[in-house]
């Protein structure tokens, strides 16, 4: 027998994803619809141990990555984890990135194809992580944003490497330096999802996409994906290393630790007051010049 086999999903105990596999599809599921289902250290671990066991599972032509209740597909990084562990001890993001990464890249290179199940909003490490996916499927009352200008991250974990690729270079900058929302028919539009339709044809939609998948062959879909990754692939490598250092080194600044702490306080953040401290930092900073003497 084989040391690559997949398991039975119902082998699989996971707490924070549901993973179910029928016939040729396999469907994980964040399940933190409490907190938006976004990312903590634990959820990215379930991910990846799904994705590894769908990758090995010659059976499945497909996987479909959604997010639970009809609020949020992903809202990324749980910043309340952030919070707790990362502040006090800014080192150990670095860890965690680790796994960010592996797990992005795990999915990535899963060698069939993915779609992505937008059954809310897509926010942040959402929009990466549907980005990551070959083909996604939006119901049409749900959004794309990216806010890590706004709250205390930097968008670095495929949406700068990506987004130029998919939408251009302007509307790239339009959407990670304004943080405003992308409604589903702009994201249309744009090319950042592939089909938006109402709610409740989203399954059917997602049903017709994954049957024609299985009629397509196994060994050159994978190829082919793998050629389709090129641009990515080069994109991702040359700088998610130098994100994840400068997102370690930067956690403890303190425009980052004033925003985390707003959010986690459910206050607003004022910028004005980031920036003035800012500016009376760098002033007490520059040298003052010598003065002249006269001769």
């Amino acid at each position: 027998m084989s040391s690559y086999r997949s398991l039975p999903h119902s082998s699989f105990r996971f707490e924070k994803i549901l993973y179910q596999k029928s016939r040729y599809k396999a469907t994980i599921t964040i399940n933190r619809p409490e907190v938006h289902n976004c990312l903590d250290l634990q959820t990215l671990q379930e991910l990846g141990a799904a994705f590894q066991d769908a990758a090995w599972d010659d059976r499945i032509a497909a996987v479909v990555i959604t997010g639970a209740g009809d609020k949020a597909f992903c809202t990324g990084a749980d910043l309340k984890e952030w919070h707790r562990d990362f502040l006090p001890k800014p080192n150990d993001f670095y860890k965690w990135m680790g796994t960010f990464v592996e797990t992005f890249e795990r999915l990535r290179n899963i060698g069939k194809p993915t779609i992505a199940r937008l059954n809310g909003m897509a926010v942040g490490g959402g929009n990466e992580l549907q980005m990551s996916c070959d083909l996604s499927i939006a119901a049409e009352d749900a959004f794309i944003r990216h806010v890590g200008t706004e709250h205390g991250s930097v968008p670095a974990a495929g949406a700068t490497q990506w987004l130029p690729l998919i939408v251009g270079d302007r509307r790239a900058r339009e959407i990670l330096l304004l943080c405003e929302k992308i409604p589903a028919r702009k994201a249309l539009d744009w090319g950042l999802v592939t089909e938006v339709v109402p709610r409740a044809e989203l399954d059917t939609a997602v049903d017709r996409m994954v049957a024609k998948l299985v009629r397509k062959l196994p060994e050159c879909t994978r190829y082919t994906k793998q050629q389709l990754n090129f641009w990515r692939d080069m994109s991702w490598a040359m700088t998610i290393g130098h994100a994840r250092d400068w997102l370690t080194v930067h956690t403890a600044a303190p425009e980052i630790r004033m925003s985390i702490e707003a959010f986690v306080k459910k206050q607003p953040i004022d910028y004005e007051k980031i920036r003035e401290m800012a500016a009376m930092r760098n002033a007490k900073e520059v040298p003052k010049k010598r003065r002249k003497t006269k001769k």
